[in-house]
């Protein structure tokens, strides 16, 4: 386990770069363009950034990019 010690600037520039970040994903996510192997890394790399994201923000905001449950049929 790793600790890190930031202020509260710091801590809402993380805030923000994690957003940016799963925004992004979201975003080409609805792009029918790219194969659903590069989808599914993508979905596995937006786990790993809410699970970081619920360390530095508050509940009201991981509401709002709490993933989807994974649904059982393929669409």
């Amino acid at each position: 386990m790793l600790g890190v010690l930031v202020n509260e600037k710091e801590l809402k520039e993380i805030e923000y770069l994690i957003k940016r970040e799963m925004d992004e994903i979201l975003f080409d996510l609805r792009d029918e363009r790219i194969d659903h192997i590069v989808k599914r890394s993508m979905r596995e790399r937006y786990q790993i950034l809410f699970s970081l994201f619920k360390r530095v923000a508050p509940p009201k905001e991981c509401l709002k990019y709490m993933p989807a449950k994974k649904s059982t049929s393929r669409g």
